[in-house]
């Protein structure tokens, strides 16, 4: 088995460099990993001591990012070496991290993974949430290299428990220890025989508490928002967007709006601008009086996390797409929040559509209602965003948890 996923990593890599030639990603992912070994080499020297993190994208980014930090902080004399799978992981932050090196993960063949390992020759091996990688983990258990999975969440439809999912089921026991997000991802384990397991929740927690603390002041947002109530749709797609311009142009309420797109290519910006009819700039256009302005268009990433600190009200898209954006960044300012209707298997936004912090909506009519709402009910409004606040501190401590197992190996 484990001959035939190395030949099947092999054949799909060589399909990757023909779809390469017809998709700009697909590229990036391909000519990206040309130069993992040379950034490698230049970067970590012999005698390095090095701690390996590795994460899928942005999203696990994130995630990881507590633990990085905490890292840097605590453990100064060791090389940390940031590996990403996908372009809109690295591609984003190959230039803005606080790791050491940062280069994409080589494919999952034994050849790679035999060298990626001599080459940065980790004390500690950390995997985000879903990776799973069965070369890159045969290898470290052959060098008995601590490899730990942080933030990691289970379901029952993942191949790991299923009769057929022996071989990945072989690979998850690689790891030296496990810190999941609940109680039903350690009794998933539990039942495949994996004891070595911690319920630490998620990183994610500890990282939106970290922005309450930071400055979070921006000033063309002062001058948009004055004392007006503020609404922040913050990583939409098209069918989020539909139905938000369809509010902005029939509501008659004195609400200032800002959208983030997920996407912020020209053609995509101008689209929505053109869609809207009420005074709308770009971000990339304005200028320092934006105090008549009804509606702002973010044209350029990372300002999300600050905007959000301004926002009464926030909308967090994806969730009609290909999935749900972070819904706890917006949370953690006591704020409610509304998404889109297919976030099953998104445990926070799960958890807080139950406890009524988040407000899922599925279509235009449901966005007018629960808007009606927010603006005829102070109290709703505050409650709502009183429970995700609340949510957010009784989940925070993920990172030191992990931190204290680190520190009795490392």
């Amino acid at each position: 088995m484990h001959f035939l996923y190395s030949f099947l990593v092999s054949v799909s890599w060589n399909v990757l460099k023909i779809i390469a030639i017809f998709s700009s990603k697909i590229k990036l992912f391909v000519s990206g990993r040309k130069n993992t070994f040379s950034i490698l080499n230049s970067k970590i020297l012999t005698g390095d001591s090095t701690i390996w993190l590795h994460a899928a994208s942005l999203g696990e980014y994130e995630q990881g990012l507590p633990i990085l930090e905490r890292l840097k902080r605590e453990y100064p004399k060791y090389k940390i070496v940031l590996t990403f799978f996908s372009p809109s992981g690295y591609e984003v932050k190959k230039d803005k991290t606080p790791a050491d090196c940062v280069v994409y993960l080589p494919l999952d063949t034994q050849k790679n993974a035999k060298q990626f390992i001599e080459t940065i020759n980790p004390e500690i091996a950390i995997f985000i949430k879903y990776e799973i990688w069965p070369n890159f983990l045969r290898e470290l258990k052959l060098r008995n290299v601590k490899t730990i999975l942080v933030s990691a969440i289970f379901s029952k439809r993942q191949i790991f428990f299923k009769p057929f999912g022996g071989f990945m089921r072989n690979s998850l026991k690689s790891f030296n220890h496990f810190f999941v997000q609940d109680q039903n991802s350690q009794k998933l384990l539990n039942s495949i025989g994996i004891k070595n397991v911690t319920i630490s929740g998620d990183t994610r927690f500890d990282r939106v508490t970290e922005i309450l603390g930071k400055e979070n002041s921006l000033d063309f947002m002062d001058s948009f928002k004055g004392n007006s109530l503020c609404m922040v749709a913050g990583s939409t797609w098209q069918k989020d967007e539909e139905i938000l311009i369809d509010f902005i142009n029939t509501s008659q309420e004195p609400i200032k709006y800002v959208i983030a797109p997920h996407t912020i290519k020209p053609a995509h910006i101008e689209k929505i601008e053109a869609g809207i009819t009420k005074k709308t700039i770009r971000f990339s256009n304005k200028g320092n009086d934006l105090s008549n302005c009804e509606v702002i268009i973010i044209d350029t990433i990372g300002l999300l996390t600050k905007i959000y600190s301004y926002a009464d009200i926030a909308y967090v898209g994806g969730a009609f797409a290909t999935g749900l954006h972070n819904t706890l960044e917006p949370a953690v300012f006591g704020i409610p929040v509304v998404i889109g209707p297919n976030y099953t298997g998104f445990k926070e936004a799960e958890d807080l559509v139950n406890k009524k912090g988040i407000h899922p909506i599925s279509n235009a009519r449901e966005f007018n209602d629960v808007m009606s709402l927010f603006l005829e009910d102070d109290s709703f409004k505050e409650k709502m965003g009183k429970i995700n606040l609340e949510y957010i501190q009784e989940n925070v401590g993920a990172t030191q948890k992990i931190l204290d197992y680190i520190k009795s190996v490392l």
